[in-house]
């Protein structure tokens, strides 16, 4: 995907005049050379179960045609294509006799601050992974993620030693990887591209969102970038990173694209920081930040109703099992930092084979608990004798 093939305008604005124009490039407006690319489905996005309690709220379109009906929308697809083309993700090409292109398809969401009001709009273009053939398209898919032991023990020895917490980011980390498989792409949905491209597809040249082994391969990458900087990785948390040097330590931890780095050394923190963006196109999102996202509901003072047995009853009403499951799998990721939880969910996730109403209703009232109680959780308070 060169400079020639896509240029670097406003790729939903910019109307190619001529045949020999920009290929490639997505445009709002319709054109006399150009054909409008048709999506691959009529399904739109799928009606949200839950959402987060914010201060406010915008509604998500549910195709790419209102997407691009409202500037903010439009604005972020904007720059999602500009991070494509910038990163040379993909060439057009003919796709090889005996090669099944996998799909793709636009993806919608908002970032909030922890105040709940929104930071921007976010558009990503994402493969359709389960297309993918395994042996042909894509091998190895598994990828660590930090653990949550490991992140309370950071926390608290930061509390305690009195060490700064800071966050960054990784703009578009998968962009930053080559693909060593040969992966075939469809042209992204509503592309306004030449009538000699409309038969071609997108040869991946770079990792995308959404392909099975982008995970692996991005922090593959991110490891091999931090060894060179002199980075040890710890052998039972492999997000873990450390760097001792007279005296002093430095630490990072990685979850996918999202990290936190803290330790006593500030100059060892600046530097690892200019070295990264080097590497890669990073943000600093300043001191560690914390938001909780929860469903609005009628608050309840107790996660559990005093008193409350639960039992299978034989001729009970069903429910959802993959909903319960999904619920409880949440609210148990979450009872690492609010062991307030800890009673209600190992009375709950008892029927998880099984559930009826009457189960359902005590997974509610613990969501409806959460909203009476949304700051409560583990304070890392410093101590005056440190004790692990």
């Amino acid at each position: 995907m060169s400079s020639q093939q896509f240029g670097f305008e406003d790729v939903f604005t910019e109307i190619p005049n001529q045949l020999s124009s920009v290929e490639g490039v997505l445009n709002l407006e319709p054109d006399s050379f150009m054909k409008w690319l048709p999506h691959r489905h009529n399904r739109g996005i799928p009606k949200l179960t839950y959402e987060p309690e914010l201060s406010t709220k915008v509604k998500y379109p549910m195709s790419n045609y209102e997407a691009l009906a409202d500037p903010r929308w439009k604005a972020a697809m904007n720059e999602e294509m500009k991070s494509l083309q910038k990163n040379e993700t993909w060439e057009l090409v003919e796709c090889p006799p005996g090669k099944k292109p996998v799909g793709c398809r636009w993806i919608y969401t908002m970032k909030y601050k922890a105040d709940g009001s929104i930071e921007r709009f976010k558009a990503r273009l994402v493969a359709k992974g389960y297309t993918q053939t395994y042996g042909i398209d894509y091998t190895e898919t598994f990828a660590p993620v930090a653990k949550i032991n490991t992140v309370q023990v950071l926390l608290s020895l930061t509390a305690n030693l009195d060490w700064p917490l800071q966050q960054f980011d990784v703009k578009n980390a998968f962009l930053h990887v080559k693909l060593s498989e040969e992966v075939y792409m469809d042209l992204p949905p509503g592309s306004m591209v030449s009538e000699k491209q409309c038969q071609k597809v997108c040869k991946l040249k770079k990792s995308l969102y959404g392909l099975k082994q982008s995970p692996r391969a991005w922090f593959g990458r991110f490891t091999k970038s931090m060894r060179a900087f002199g980075y040890r990785q710890c052998n039972s948390n492999h997000t873990l990173f450390l760097k001792k040097q007279h005296g002093k330590i430095t630490t990072l931890i990685v979850y996918v694209d999202d990290m936190v780095v803290t330790g006593n050394d500030p100059k060892e923190r600046k530097a690892m920081q200019n070295y990264l963006s080097r590497e890669f196109e990073m943000k600093d999102l300043g001191p560690l930040k914390y938001f909780l996202r929860i469903e609005g509901c009628q608050p309840v003072n107790t996660p559990i109703e005093e008193g409350l047995k639960l039992c299978v009853e034989p001729n009970q009403v069903s429910t959802d099992k993959g909903r319960y499951q999904r619920l409880m799998g949440r609210l148990m990721y979450l009872a690492h930092t609010r062991p307030d939880l800890a009673y209600a969910l190992s009375v709950a996730s008892q029927y998880m084979h099984n559930p009826g109403e009457q189960h359902m209703n005590a997974v509610m009232c613990i969501l409806m608990y959460l909203k009476n109680a949304p700051g409560k959780g583990i304070l890392f308070a410093k101590m005056l004798i440190i004790i692990v």
